[in-house]
């Protein structure tokens, strides 16, 4: 007799060590709740194994049947320049120039995005 690749010595070791740790009183709560543990485990089990052979089912058949092709209609061209667009009047501003402390002639040294370190060089 081996269960979960323990034999029979070991479970006897097993059973005393467990009923001088627990007593006889709690002994038969702890085997009643590891039961209905294992219980409930199984079930879980078997619900989850229907489910993915039911699973496995539905894609086979799917695969099984015949496939179609259908063609996708044309899509019509996009618009042409048959329609002509609309022209929408953009306001101008005037303005007056700026006048500015620098003149045409004088050379600008340094630009804002640069640094001192490499104007100099």
């Amino acid at each position: 007799m081996n269960i979960f690749g323990i034999g029979l010595p070991e479970m006897v070791l097993i059973f005393t060590l467990a009923l001088l740790v627990f007593g006889p009183k709690k002994l038969p709560e702890i085997g009643r709740s590891m039961g209905k543990a294992i219980r409930g485990f199984q079930e879980a089990s078997k619900e989850f194994e229907s489910e993915f052979k039911r699973e496995a089912e539905q894609i086979e058949r799917i695969v099984k049947e015949p496939m179609q092709a259908t063609l996708e209609e044309p899509v019509p061209p996009a618009l042409s320049a048959a329609i002509e667009p609309t022209e929408t009047e953009v306001p101008t501003v005037q303005s007056e120039p700026i006048e500015s402390e620098h003149t045409e002639s004088e050379p600008v040294t340094a630009s804002p995005e640069q640094k001192p370190e490499e104007s100099l060089g």
